[in-house]
């Protein structure tokens, strides 16, 4: 295993602290106290199942793209989702025209959920190379 993979890991597993550490403030400083903007973490864990089991699928059976074009598709929608619930929640009235969020935690959860999927991103491109050992996967 090269040194060049490790650090790519090293640094991906870095990202995705630093993004969860966005969503945490989110939901855990004293001017928002609400834990509603957490509810991503759901799409975090979906997002990314479409497509590793079309990937699989197809490498099994060699079926056509249209697999994989479906299962991009539903990732597509899960991204989408993790990135207007919070938007939603910032807009929606709860209590006397109060939003169910602030305003400031929208951001911080819109800033988590751009760090968690680049970090995702990185690392299947990390993963799938060519010259990796954990292309196996």
């Amino acid at each position: 295993m090269s040194l060049g993979i490790v650090l790519n890991l090293v640094g991906l597993a870095f990202a995705g602290s630093i993004g969860m550490t966005c969503l945490i403030l989110a939901c855990a400083l004293p001017q928002y106290g609400v834990w509603w903007p957490f509810l991503v973490c759901i799409f975090y864990v979906l997002a990314p199942l479409p497509t590793i089991v079309a990937r699989r699928y197809t490498e099994q059976t060699g079926a056509s793209s249209s697999n994989m074009d479906l299962a991009i598709f539903i990732t597509m929608g899960f991204v989408v989702s993790s990135f207007a619930l919070p938007i939603v929640l910032a807009r929606a009235p709860s209590d006397a025209a109060k939003a169910t969020i602030e305003l400031g935690a929208c951001y911080w959860t819109l800033a988590g959920n751009v760090v968690e999927y680049l970090s995702c991103v990185g690392f299947f491109v990390t993963l799938y190379q060519e010259d990796s050992d954990y292309s196996m996967w």
